[in-house]
């Protein structure tokens, strides 16, 4: 873990719960693509409103990136590294953009929580996200929804 800040935090997590002591180092990263969101979604998650997230799963494959997994660690930091808790993810699915209902926007805590803003700014990033790979999004793509809970913070 090239990140000092995370892995400080990582062992101090360690520190309190040797159980997962044999545990690969968790990846560390930010939720967003630019700062002001990056800064607010950490601030969702560590005041527990937060509790869940979308990937598109076109990105994740573009990037070589693998789905995340029931009981993956990941250490979230702000936009300029700073590693603000973990949390880990407690469950996954794989749902059409389409599909998505209020319940998951609700879960993911932004704005006023509602559908109709997760679908916009949702979409808006995606946009931007599959733009690197002279990509759009579909109202059919596939969306992984991953909950998670925060596990530890300072």
């Amino acid at each position: 873990m090239e990140n000092a800040s995370a892995r400080s935090l990582w062992g101090d997590f360690l520190d309190a719960h040797l159980e997962f002591a044999n545990e690969p180092a968790p990846q560390v990263g930010y939720f967003g693509d630019n700062e002001k969101d990056a800064n607010t979604l950490v601030g969702l998650v560590l005041k527990d409103i937060k509790r869940a997230t979308s990937h598109s799963l076109l990105g994740l494959q573009q990037r070589n990136e693998p789905l995340p997994k029931i009981g993956d660690f990941f250490v979230v930091t702000d936009w300029k590294g700073k590693a603000k808790c973990i949390i880990r993810t407690t469950s996954v699915k794989l749902i059409p953009y389409f599909a998505i209902h209020a319940e998951h926007a609700r879960l993911e805590g932004e704005g006023d929580k509602s559908l109709e803003y997760w679908k916009k700014v949702h979409w808006e990033y995606y946009t931007r996200e599959l733009a690197a790979f002279g990509k759009k999004p579909l109202e059919s793509m596939i969306v992984v929804f991953e909950r998670f809970e925060k596990v530890f913070d300072r």
